[in-house]
């Protein structure tokens, strides 16, 4: 702890100047170490004495930088309350008070101790008692405890007060501290946060002294029994808040002599000598240390593993387009990725219904393991964002994220340390040891981020449609290109879902965009804003991407009872002195299965495709055709094509114009962002009163899909398209070529036959009605099973080589039409 490390720093020069004592003396105590005696093994009167002197001249030292800095917390409250009543305050009266609570009685309490204290010192004899001061100092911790249980909210606050004011920021990051009286130094720069720290650290320091002056004083001095009394107090106040207080008390010291603070820790993906590897990353005050939990066996004491560490004044990021080309990342294919949601979905399923039919335990455990296998796999392989941490003296490591927020949250946590005075150093093994050792006790993230490590209690999160409207943002200082980028949490990792257009060179973009995001037990929703970056040097060696500049991100948590089902509801997500307002609404899964036949029937959307080929004279209804020609013209190379949430605004304006047969469709349709047009045509789909391939034969694609033996499935498939209405079939066949030729350029928009058919299987497939599901007990039951197999009829449908439908008409049937 500081305070120690710099009251054994001052013994040591008191000690030096004492050097031509006799024999005997003591050259170089740590506090709280045996003293030596002299040879003769007499405990001498005087030296006991001269060791007191020693001991209070250390503490008095470090009393005096403790006082200065309280007096450094305290200076910046003054003009705060001051501007407080003004028409432009920094900080409310509330929020001073909760910063600063309790500093102005401990300054006074320690300022009166220390005077007292001072002249005693200085007159030192055999006469001298102070033990009625340490008694009094001990008597007063009820102050420290009201200090303590406010410690957390007080850093909270001064934490949330900072993002949002530019101002209070700036004077929280460099507070001044004076140097002591016989220093050369007149002051040091300290934040707030660590000065917030120093209350805590110090009643330890005293305890420490106290120890230390009974050590040395005769049990039939006066002032015996009074440290005696105050030692108690001491200890028993520290035995009541260690279990409460903040886990960083129990901090390991730097070789700066500072308080090693652990900051921020939590599972990343690194990828290590080509192969992906889960690690636990720690950062400190001073130093980022890369860990990873020791097989141990049951029983014993969990320890971690350092596998590398860098302090911090030797991190650098590397500039995007100066890093190293990256090691070969092996990525899973996404239809894999969905395969796994799949499988885990329906072993959740699995898990519910033997809890329901109050199964036997054993099989609930094996399903969980499971299950906490497949989550493991998908959390390994899932991330694909590089976060390239580079070593001044060499070595650079390469994390895999699964978001930007993520990311930057790591960036900005280590850049803000770095403002600080950092000095490089070497860990001895034992101090690599010691700090690795206090990890296990210090983590704040305790489990692996998978559902399975869930309690039962705890909310499963929401299945089903969340409607977000980015509306604006305000507070930029200058002008720039922005754009925001919604992510949710789909089996414990975050996903980016959607993306607004880029506002040009403004200081407040209205976008005023709606987005329909899919929600897989999500319980977040982030909102981060960027500024686009048009600089085509600034190439991202990692993954060929310019890198966009993050302005500001922040996080909403999506409360089943409190998310809106009905209503927008509208809100303000504040961000480093950015703010976005946004509203959201939620439709749950069971709602948004059901297709709702249209009630006018002059439209298409909503209409059978009998009644629009009719109407329209036409083979393929001419929304499909059109919106197949426009994503063919220039949307079949862009990257997540029927993937990527279009903007439901833009949706919306074009089911209205294909509605109303607007003869301004087409321009329309050239001016449209491509993913929009993607989404009406999903929409249409979607919406139709009956599923293009169906209700009525619905059971038999189920039973079709399967069959093991590939001839009877290869019959019984193209039996059930022949059964088809004539419009149902042709449209379903100018589709699935239209899909294939998107899959053609899977290496450049990602979207496989696999993505596309997990995309379109439900869409073209789901029954209008979806029989009563009151059996099931998870919002996900209701999918994945069926999902599975809509997916699998359609991919089936997608591999296969091409159908004519006059070829499909001609061939004759081995077997009975009877569907």
């Amino acid at each position: 702890m500081e305070e120690e490390e710099e009251a054994i720093g001052y013994l040591d020069k008191i000690l030096e100047d004492e050097e031509d004592l006799e024999p005997g003396t003591p050259t170089s105590p740590g506090l709280g170490s045996p003293f030596l005696v002299s040879e003769k093994g007499e405990r001498d009167a005087g030296k006991g004495l001269e060791m007191r002197k020693l001991v209070l001249s250390g503490f008095l030292a470090s009393e005096e930088i403790y006082i200065n800095q309280l007096e450094a917390l305290l200076l910046p409250m003054k003009p705060l309350k001051a501007t407080a009543t003004t028409s432009q305050p920094v900080l409310t009266i509330q929020q001073i008070e909760t910063i600063f609570y309790k500093i102005q009685d401990i300054y006074e309490i320690h300022k009166e101790f220390y005077d007292s204290l001072c002249p005693k010192v200085q007159q030192w004899d055999s006469k001298v008692t102070l033990g009625h001061l340490f008694q009094k100092l001990a008597s007063q911790l009820g102050v420290y405890k009201a200090f303590v249980d406010n410690y957390k909210v007080a850093l909270e606050t001064a934490e949330k007060c900072s993002q949002s004011n530019n101002q209070f920021q700036k004077i929280s990051e460099e507070l001044k501290v004076k140097g002591p009286k016989d220093s050369k130094e007149n002051h040091t720069s300290v934040t707030m946060e660590a000065l917030l720290y120093k209350p805590i650290d110090r009643v330890t320091r005293s305890t420490l002294v106290l120890h230390d002056l009974l050590k040395h004083t005769p049990a039939d001095h006066p002032d015996y029994p009074l440290l005696q009394d105050a030692l108690r107090i001491s200890q028993n106040f520290l035995s009541s808040i260690n279990e409460d207080i903040d886990p960083r008390r129990t901090a390991v010291t730097t070789p700066k002599g500072e308080t090693r603070q652990l900051v921020k820790d939590g599972f990343l993906v690194e990828l290590s000598e080509g192969s992906r590897k889960l690690r636990h990353v720690f950062l400190f005050t001073d130093v980022l240390l890369c860990a990873k939990l020791k097989k141990t066996a049951v029983g014993k004491h969990q320890q971690y593993d350092c596998k590398w560490y860098v302090p911090l004044a030797d991190l650098v990021f590397p500039a995007p387009e100066e890093s190293e080309p990256c090691p070969q990342v092996h990525t899973i294919p996404d239809h894999e990725l969905e395969d796994m949601k799949m499988k885990i979905s329906a072993i959740k399923s699995e898990v519910q219904k033997e809890k329901a039919g109050k199964g036997q335990s054993r099989a609930i455990e094996r399903l969980k393991k499971k299950m906490f296998e497949n989550e493991f796999w998908l959390l390994l392989n899932s991330p694909t964002i590089p976060f390239r941490i580079h070593n001044r003296n060499g070595k650079s490591y390469l994390f895999l994220l699964s978001s930007d927020y993520e990311r930057s949250e790591w960036r900005e946590a280590i850049q803000k340390l770095q403002k600080k005075d950092l000095q490089a150093f070497v860990l001895s093994s034992v101090e690599l040891q010691v700090l690795t050792g206090s990890c296990f006790k210090l983590r704040t993230v305790h489990n692996i981020p998978v559902t399975s490590n869930k309690d039962d209690d705890e909310s499963p999160g929401l299945y089903g449609f969340l409607h977000v409207i980015v509306h604006s943002a305000k507070g930029f200082k200058q002008s720039a290109n922005l754009y925001c980028t919604l992510e949710v949490d789909s089996f414990g990792y975050f996903v980016s879902k959607a993306k607004t257009r880029v506002f040009r060179d403004t200081t407040e973009p209205q976008w005023n965009e709606e987005f329909e995001i899919e929600l897989e037990g999500s319980q977040s929703l982030r909102i981060l804003c960027y500024e686009k970056c048009y600089d085509k040097t600034k190439l991202n060696k990692d993954n060929n991407e310019i890198v966009d500049k993050i302005m500001g991100k922040g996080q909403v948590q999506l409360d089943p009872q409190a998310v809106p089902t009905k209503n927008w509801h509208m809100d303000v997500i504040e961000m480093n002195g950015i703010k976005v307002e946004f509203s959201m609404k939620f439709t749950s899964r069971d709602m948004s299965l059901k297709r709702t036949p249209s009630k006018k029937q002059t439209g298409v959307f909503g209409v059978k495709i009998s009644v629009v080929t009719k109407r329209e004279r036409s083979k393929v209804p001419y929304i499909v055709r059109q919106c197949v020609e426009e994503v063919e013209k220039r949307g079949i190379e862009e990257v997540g094509i029927y993937r990527i949430s279009g903007v439901a605004t833009d949706i919306q304006a074009l089911k209205a114009a294909f509605d109303a047969n607007n003869k301004d469709v087409l321009v329309m349709l050239s001016d449209m962002d491509i993913n929009a047009i993607a989404g009406t045509l999903k929409l249409y789909f979607r919406e139709l009163p009956e599923p293009l391939l169906t209700d009525r034969l619905y059971p038999a694609f189920m039973e079709g899909i399967a069959l093991s033996d590939p001839a009877a499935k290869e019959n019984c498939m193209m039996h059930l398209l022949r059964s088809l209405p004539d419009p149902n079939l042709i449209t379903f066949l100018f589709l699935l070529e239209h899909l294939k030729r998107v899959a053609e350029k899977e290496p450049i928009n990602k979207m496989s036959l696999h993505n596309l058919a997990t995309v379109f299987g439900p869409t073209l497939l789901r029954p209008s009605e979806v029989e009563s599901k009151g059996h099931l007990t998870l919002a996900s039951d209701i999918w994945s099973h069926d999902v599975m197999a809509q997916v699998q009829v359609l991919l089936y449908y997608l591999q296969h080589p091409p159908i004519s439908f006059a070829e499909l008409k001609r061939n004759t049937l081995y077997f009975s039409t009877d569907v």
